[in-house]
């Protein structure tokens, strides 16, 4: 079975969320004998190709129209870190490598669109000029929801793709692709075939996201739970409907984490190595990441960490609703993320003008998992997470999740004080409830041997890849089959 991954960031190559992580992790686990696997990402200038060894392939050059207008591509290679997987980079100067960073902000929606489409047709044709037939072709978010609908219709009669089924993940309902049906012309896909309530028309514009919807083979949302809510009106985010007609093409596989990467045991991200027999250092990395946040050490006093894109979907705006409460808690919190302005500006004043609050406006993972490691508590209390990474590597590294239970966030997290609790677990998207779980999380650090019964429940939970590439693996066959 040949298999054929389109995504447009790939750990650890380039990475801005958890999208990047399930390339760079779920391909590892489905290798097989009787597996071959393709993963094709954009060379984006952010991407060191030195450090990887990508090099380029001979005789690689693509022209491919679009519009009225013709470009040209390149393609590069390397293996993905510890496997023999091949990973492809399609570079054009005037879409990827001019930019470093992998979705640059305030460029103009139609060059926004062009960027995406001329990707995904770049990876079909690729494909073809590698003899690369897939049997399986899967594709993630609006960024490449394009390759089910060329499927479906300009290659419907396509020789060499007449076998491929198509397997599209939604990774954030939110992010559909949005936009007006003359970019249909670009694409070079006939606005009649497609343009309709059953295809990509949505109260008159065009919505890629649902075109993936309506021509993919299987749907996969990134949790049993977030599949279910993406079904009703208020989490269907004007998709539900669509949904609702293509629910027997949905399911639910919530994502893993490569224990390889995440483990505090062997990680060297960290300067004190602990496990679930010996913890004690744990305490150690809590004095050393409050340093590196102007925080004072002070025995039996709880550190709370947040890491987070800082956007309106990751529950920002209850925090701060209750900014003053926070202030006064008998607890610290350390904050990174960078996001929107309102809420980066918000987390500056908020270091300057609180004792226990302090915030770092980056992204660094050379920092990321010393937060996890020195945290006693990690806050997520999103509006919404499809299903969330951050709780799950929280929880090896014996940090207590507190969240809201929504899409994978209740999947994963047993709420204390239920059997075998692992974090803490509020429901209604409401500001009090979450400074509730949040007191709640503080009494309870003080009893000791409660405290270390979450710890130990934590780190044992099991959330690896294994389990959830089993399950990709059988949809695969049934496609194929």
């Amino acid at each position: 079975m040949k298999i054929l991954f389109a995504a447009f960031e790939v750990a650890p190559f380039a990475k801005v969320g958890g999208l990047a992580d399930v390339m760079g992790a779920l391909p590892k686990y489905l290798q097989s004998d009787d597996t071959q696997m393709a993963i094709f990402a954009p060379l984006v200038g952010c991407i060191n190709q030195k450090k990887y060894d990508i090099q380029e392939i001979p005789n690689s050059k693509l022209r491919l129209k679009f519009g009225w207008a013709e470009y040209i591509f390149t393609l590069k290679m390397c293996k993905l870190p510890d496997t023999d997987i091949n990973v492809f980079f399609i570079d054009n100067p005037k879409f990827y490598s001019c930019f470093d960073c992998v979705y640059p902000s305030g460029i103009d929606s139609w060059y926004e669109q062009e960027r995406f489409i001329a990707f995904s047709k770049a990876v079909l044709e690729y494909a073809r000029l590698l003899n690369f037939k897939p049997d399986i072709i899967h594709c993630n978010d609006w960024h490449t929801a394009m390759i089910p609908v060329w499927l479906k219709t300009s290659y419907k009669n396509d020789e060499f793709f007449k076998n491929s089924k198509t397997v599209f993940s939604i990774h954030n309902l939110a992010y559909q692709g949005k936009y007006f049906p003359e970019i249909l012309d670009f694409a070079g896909i006939n606005r009649e075939e497609v343009f309709h309530q059953y295809g990509l028309e949505h109260y008159g514009s065009l919505i890629w996201m649902k075109g993936a919807i309506s021509y993919s083979d299987k749907i996969i949302a990134v949790s049993p739970k977030y599949a279910q809510e993406i079904l009703t009106y208020d989490m269907g985010e004007g998709l539900d409907w669509s949904l609702r007609c293509n629910q027997h093409k949905l399911c639910g596989i919530l994502n893993g984490i490569d224990y390889k990467i995440y483990n505090p045991s062997t990680d060297k991200q960290i300067k004190y190595n602990y496990s679930i027999e010996n913890p004690e250092n744990k305490e150690k990395c809590k004095q050393d990441i409050l340093k590196d946040f102007w925080l004072e050490y002070k025995k039996d006093r709880p550190l709370i960490a947040i890491i987070s894109r800082l956007v309106e979907q990751k529950g920002i705006d209850l925090i701060k609703f209750v900014q003053n409460e926070i202030r006064e808690l008998n607890a610290d919190f350390i904050v990174l993320g960078t996001g929107e302005k309102r809420y980066e500006d918000f987390f500056v004043w908020l270091s300057y003008n609180s004792k226990n609050v302090r915030a770092r406006i980056e992204y660094s993972t050379d920092i990321c998992n010393r937060i996890y490691a020195g945290a006693d508590m990690f806050l997520m209390p999103s509006r919404f997470e499809p299903c969330g990474l951050s709780q799950l590597i929280a929880l090896k590294y014996g940090t207590i999740p507190i969240v809201r239970a929504t899409g994978g966030l209740d999947d994963t997290i047993i709420g204390y004080p239920e059997k075998n609790a692992d974090g803490f677990k509020f429901y209604n998207y409401n500001a009090s409830e979450m400074l509730n779980a949040i007191n709640y999380s503080i009494e309870t650090y003080k009893n000791k041997q409660e405290w270390k019964n979450l710890i130990t429940n934590a780190m044992k939970a099991d959330f690896s890849w294994i389990h959830s590439a089993q399950k990709y693996k059988e949809i695969y066959k049934s496609l194929v089959q």
